[in-house]
């Protein structure tokens, strides 16, 4: 056990921080907060690649205050992602959490628990134990409309609740972040989620942008 508490800063989350908007990594010193112990460092695997015959018989829809968003779910290459993200689904442990991390027509992120009620200053931050996701890399791209699994620093195996929605292409992170979904419907609401006021230093939202239901439906093809 540490001897005081664990402390992920947001900027820990996702991939960047705050050098996100450049594509480029900060060095250590330059993100919020860092972790107490050095990064897990895992093993490189074999990417996992697309297979056509292997489709999810739903999708999830996210019912926010800008409107509707439609995600369908890659199960042939993020299986586990894919699971436990529908498992919250329907444990309605999505509803009434927040986007609390955007960025104008780059990407919008949400999902943790600390925005149902907590104070804003913890948003990004996560709940201790919550069930992590060991990281499915694969070959799916990152374009407009990914989703994607957010992390916590340099732990590619720390995923819990927290996603991302990229709105523009960012092949610098092909293959280095769990991809399990994409938007088939609803990117004009992520792009409007993205405008939303927020801290430009920091990328939080001032004021959350909610997140009132999030259910599956048979898949739409």
């Amino acid at each position: 056990m540490l001897r005081r508490r664990r402390n992920w800063g947001w900027g820990a989350w996702l991939l960047v921080g705050i050098g996100l908007a450049t594509g480029c990594s900060p060095k250590p010193s330059e993100l919020a907060e860092q972790p107490e112990t050095p990064p897990v460092k895992a093993t490189p695997a074999p990417l996992a690649t697309p297979d056509p015959t292997v489709v999810d018989s739903q999708d999830a829809v996210l019912e926010t205050d800008l409107g509707k968003i439609r995600i369908r779910f890659f199960p042939d290459v993020a299986p586990r992602h894919v699971a436990h993200f529908k498992q919250l689904a329907q444990e309605k442990f999505y509803d009434g959490l927040g986007f609390h991390r955007v960025l104008p027509g780059n990407l919008i992120q949400g999902g943790d628990p600390q925005t149902r009620s907590g104070d804003p200053s913890l948003w990004g931050m996560g709940m201790p134990g919550q069930p992590t996701v060991a990281a499915e890399f694969n070959t799916r791209p990152f374009v407009r409309g990914t989703v994607g699994a957010a992390r916590k620093g340099g732990d590619v195996d720390s995923a819990t609740s927290q996603f991302f929605i990229s709105l523009m292409p960012h092949p610098e992170w092909d293959g280095k972040y769990t991809v399990f979904g994409e938007v088939i419907e609803g990117l004009e609401t992520a792009e409007k989620i993205s405008q939303a006021p927020s801290d430009p230093r920091s990328q939080k939202v001032t004021e959350k942008v909610v997140i009132h239901q999030v259910r599956l439906e048979p898949a739409k093809r």
